[in-house]
């Protein structure tokens, strides 16, 4: 039986949406839990231009991503972390969230996406999901992370 692609709401985060992004860090496993607090300060406060924003679905977090611009560039834009809670993946809630990222991007006169991850098998689902949003691999920095652990960066134009 096939899983029923869903369109999600997608938005800006909130202040409000904090615990519920701290809970799909979690679920993910995208890093430390406790990190998330200062990553996101700047984005509460107004002091930056990062782009934080969520997945609903019934009217509950179900995802998150956050976005940065790129130090010393014009128009390039990072993806530092996409997540969604595992018991809400394969819906299509990530590719949601990757075009209203791409769509706000484009919209505000952006150039470029970058997306990192990581080389190993344990990623390959996760690559997979780049190439299949229109991705290209860019680049790739042998044993970045750790012994083994490639950085593999993909690229699109918007």
């Amino acid at each position: 039986m096939a899983i029923e692609p869903i369109e999600p709401t997608v938005r800006p985060a909130q202040r409000s949406d904090v615990p519920a992004i701290k809970s799909v860090v979690e679920d993910a496993a995208l890093f430390p839990p406790e990190m998330l607090d200062d990553m996101i300060a700047g984005y509460v406060e107004g002091t930056t231009r990062d782009i934080w924003f969520v997945s609903e679905e019934d009217g509950h977090v179900v995802g998150f991503g956050y976005c940065e611009p790129e130090r010393m560039t014009s128009g390039t834009w990072n993806l530092l972390a996409i997540g969604v809670l595992a018991k809400s993946q394969g819906h299509g809630i990530g590719g949601a969230m990757m075009r209203y990222l791409e769509d706000r991007l484009r919209s505000g006169g952006e150039r470029v996406l970058l997306v990192e991850t990581m080389g190993t098998p344990a990623f390959g689902r996760t690559r997979a999901f780049y190439r299949a949003n229109g991705y290209t691999e860019e680049a790739r920095i042998r044993e970045f992370y750790e012994p083994g652990g490639d950085k593999v960066v993909f690229w699109k134009h918007l």
